[in-house]
């Protein structure tokens, strides 16, 4: 337990410092650059999004799931990753004119070849921060994947200082690949071979076909409203529903992406000991949904505010799109750890076949839902979010015996836990003048509340707070207890 305590530790801790750059960065830019060319840097970093998942082909999970793993395996998977990687460059660099002719927007060309050019540097990073994933080497994946944010953060600010546009961003992206590159190489163990070997990939690509069937369909059901909405809308309606679904992924980006690395590693070793993995998941499912139901519940409650203090009142049209997303991607937190554990015990082919369903369902509401307006992407993005989570849970009774009552037991407490965020949150909106006060008294008192709360009903985050406090208690205080 203190090893996984410690992994989550290193993981949140690089997590929230991408997190905060990323963030500053974004505040800066926004008020530097225009929507339509951040809703055009938007549509290339989404297609290139698409390309990545193939770019990387299961490899990473490939290497952090494997039950046994020799030096001939990891040169069949860098094989696998290079042939895949530099293969999708050249296709993005190739289609770039047609991409930039079907939206109708030149400034697009640029942009996709910067990226494209990115993804001959990824491979041996990638291979990399597998390994140290599947190490548990937390430490070091932080000091890489910060390398990589604060290089991006820096580089994005200047050159929109500069005025590059879109194009700025994508050179920004772009350094900050080879940031990692140069980072992982001084992390690098000397057992991670620097050649490919073609023989013995189809054990990679058997798993990989799947794992990345699923991946890049998922990829596409979360690429598609923005997709649909650059070719039915405009650039600069990407811009706003980017804005609203930025501010809703901050929990992922903040929580979800800092846990998710450590979850597949985790269930993994709970299959390969032959765990319960039905309790593993419930226990999981109990701790997340105490921190997403408060937090998005918040979210939605103080939308306005949130946007006008963090990127301008030019941005206040995102504010119902996130208020009608919040609560479905609150109920869809349920169901996003299942990924890792189907992952982890085998189930490949089933999760790449729930993708499959859920995303053609999300495509299927959004196509006629962009032809109205953002609101309406926005219910069809809700639609999407509550067939997925049917779909994944139907997956989990049948495979892994969770039930419908098991699941409602273990939010109960983190239904609580949101309504008492709630209150001050909407005390704040209705007494105070000002979006940085709001903002401010609502977020500091929604916190105490979500203390207090946890401490009353008993919940095993109560535990863990206390453990991090008696941490943080100078040694005097702790002695003369």
């Amino acid at each position: 337990m203190n090893s996984t305590r410690r992994s989550l530790l290193f993981s949140f801790a690089e997590k929230y410092t991408s997190l905060l750059l990323a963030t500053a960065a974004s505040m800066l830019v926004a008020r530097m650059l225009t929507p339509a060319d951040i809703g055009i840097y938007a549509i290339g970093a989404v297609l290139a999004g698409l390309a990545q998942v193939l770019r990387d082909f299961g490899v990473g999970q490939y290497v952090v799931a494997a039950r046994e793993l020799t030096r001939e395996h990891l040169r069949a998977a860098l094989a696998v990753s290079l042939t895949a990687g530099w293969s999708l460059a050249a296709l993005i660099a190739l289609g770039s004119d047609a991409l930039a002719g079907f939206y109708g927007v030149p400034a697009l060309r640029p942009v996709l070849l910067l990226l494209a050019l990115n993804f001959a540097l990824v491979p041996f990073t990638a291979l990399t921060l597998a390994w140290l994933r599947r190490t548990l080497n937390w430490r070091a994946v932080f000091c890489i994947n910060t390398a990589h944010a604060l290089t991006q953060c820096l580089v994005s600010v200047a050159l929109a200082m500069h005025g590059y546009g879109s194009t700025g961003l994508a050179m920004a992206t772009l350094c900050a690949g080879l940031a990692g590159l140069l980072a992982s190489l001084f992390f690098r163990p000397r057992s991670l071979p620097w050649l490919p070997r073609w023989r013995g990939m189809r054990a990679v690509l058997r798993f990989g076909a799947y794992a990345t069937g699923g991946n890049i369909i998922d990829e596409a059901g979360v690429a598609a409203p923005e997709l649909i909405i650059g070719r039915l809308l405009g650039s600069a309606e990407v811009a706003l529903f980017g804005k609203a679904q930025s501010l809703l992924n901050l929990f992922a980006h903040g929580i979800g992406s800092a846990v998710s690395p450590v979850l597949l590693p985790l269930f993994a070793a709970e299959a390969r000991q032959g765990g319960d993995l039905r309790l593993c998941y419930l226990k999981t499912v109990r701790y997340m949904t105490a921190l997403s139901w408060p937090f998005f519940c918040l979210l939605g409650i103080l939308a306005l505010p949130v946007l006008r203090l963090l990127y301008g009142p030019q941005w206040d049209a995102a504010a119902p799109l996130i208020r009608l997303m919040c609560w479905s991607s609150a109920l869809y937190s349920m169901f996003s750890m299942a990924r890792y554990l189907f992952i982890a015990s085998g189930q490949v082919r089933e999760q790449a076949r729930l993708d499959v369903w859920a995303v053609l369902l999300r495509i299927i509401a959004l196509l006629p839902a962009a032809m109205i307006g953002l609101e309406w992407v926005a219910c069809a993005v809700v639609f999407g979010f509550l067939a997925r989570s049917w779909l994944i849970w139907r997956c989990l009774h049948r495979l892994h015996g969770v039930s419908a009552g098991a699941l409602l037991q273990s939010v109960v407490q983190s239904a609580l836990l949101a309504a008492f965020c709630a209150v001050p949150g909407l005390a704040a909106v209705l007494t105070l003048q000002g979006a940085a006060w709001q903002l401010m008294g609502g977020g500091l008192a929604a916190l105490a509340a979500w203390i207090a709360g946890i401490l009353l009903l008993r919940h095993p985050l109560a535990d863990e707070l206390m453990r991090l406090l008696s941490r943080l208690r100078p040694r005097e205080a702790k002695e003369n207890l």
